[in-house]
């Protein structure tokens, strides 16, 4: 059922609203604000996002599942005489890289997990909504898969203008090699990314991010921010980190630090595990386990650790004084690392809100 139709006379053309579905801890919500966009409320599921979101959004926090999400809920909350807007990254696990590494690359034809279904909810909320303008940000896999064809001819099928690019995040000042895919679409008219604002010459790096920060040592908190804190490492990978130099892999350790699995012919396949970052490049991609040591090229330009749940935030572009648990109530590293990797990196959805700006401005 179709709740609305919408047309491009509104009363208040520079009032934009949006609605965050899977907001988790509030990476676009928070970059859209920074554009000027009024972001009424974020849904997601995982009520361990709330305390974050509300925080540092300031927005309500519906805990809900997309799927069991009307459209009329949504439509109450947006104020009346605004451009409406409808943003989401549905998770991507079923679509990613790490998910899939190994298969070959071809288009799917059978779904892996029923978080297939979280992108028909979002078209279907989409066709009844019939917002005037909606974003979706996801990993650039999800192109190889029919329901992405699904998603954009769907948008078609209802009159939206379409564009979507693969974004690489240093293009944007973002501080790590992420690269991303950015739907946006309009009832008002064409509709694009704004142009990069970054070359390679000046690239921002892991030194532009985190190289101000205090020194800590594996498994210590900083005294001046609980959220600087680093996990503990094993007698055998203290001594693997003293080894290892930035940019390089384990086979800079001597043998009897390296694991069985690099000593087989399948070992160089994981290279850059235990790898340390380098301070004048930008950082490989944060992902839901970017803070421990084993799981990527996580580990300190310097320093003996992997990098803490801060500097995991600050290269997802999150501000310095970002939120994520409240005194009372703390969360657990693991949780901490997955709301961050799992996060839209907060100048990307400035980019996204400022593309959404601008091209409201131009088309009312």
């Amino acid at each position: 059922m179709k709740v609305t139709q919408h047309s491009k006379d509104i009363s208040h053309p520079t009032r934009i609203t949006a609605v965050d579905l899977f907001c988790g801890v509030g990476g676009l919500s928070y970059g859209l604000l920074s554009e000027g966009i009024e972001v009424v409320a974020g849904i997601d599921i995982d009520e361990q996002c709330e305390f974050a979101y509300t925080n540092n959004v300031k927005a309500a926090f519906i805990k809900k599942s997309v799927a069991r999400t009307k459209a009329e809920e949504i439509e109450k909350l947006y104020p009346e005489d605004s451009v409406k807007v409808l943003v989401g990254c549905a998770p991507c696990q079923p679509f990613s890289q790490y998910t899939n590494t190994g298969k070959k690359n071809r288009r799917k034809t059978t779904p892996k997990t029923d978080q297939w279904k979280l992108l028909r909810e979002f078209i279907r909320l989409i066709k009844e909504l019939q917002p005037e303008v909606v974003s979706m940000e996801n990993v650039p896999q999800l192109e190889k898969y029919p329901i992405y064809d699904e998603f954009i001819e769907g948008l078609k099928g209802i009159g939206y203008h379409v564009s979507a690019r693969q974004v690489y995040c240093p293009d944007y000042g973002i501080p790590q090699t992420r690269t991303r895919l950015v739907l946006l679409a309009s009832k008002l008219g064409p509709i694009a990314l704004v142009e990069p604002t970054h070359e390679e010459d000046n690239y921002r790096t892991v030194r532009d991010a985190i190289g101000n920060l205090p020194k800590i040592s594996a498994g210590e908190i900083c005294e001046t921010d609980s959220f600087h804190r680093a996990r503990k490492l094993s007698e055998l990978n203290l001594k693997r980190i003293k080894k290892s130099k930035a940019g390089g892999t384990w086979h800079d350790w001597p043998e009897d630090l390296k694991l069985e699995c690099h000593k087989r012919d399948s070992g160089g396949t994981y290279a850059s595990v235990y790898g340390r970052m380098v301070w004048d490049d930008p950082s490989p991609t944060m992902t839901t386990h970017c803070c421990g040591l084993g799981n990527g090229r996580f580990g300190h330009p310097e320093q003996h650790r992997a990098i803490s749940l801060r500097e995991a935030a600050l290269l997802q572009t999150f501000p310095a004084n970002y939120k994520f648990e409240s005194e009372e109530h703390t969360l657990s590293q693991k949780v901490l690392c997955r709301q961050i990797g799992n996060a839209v990196p907060v100048r990307l959805g400035s980019v996204i809100g400022r593309s959404i700006v601008e091209h409201v401005q131009e088309s009312i």
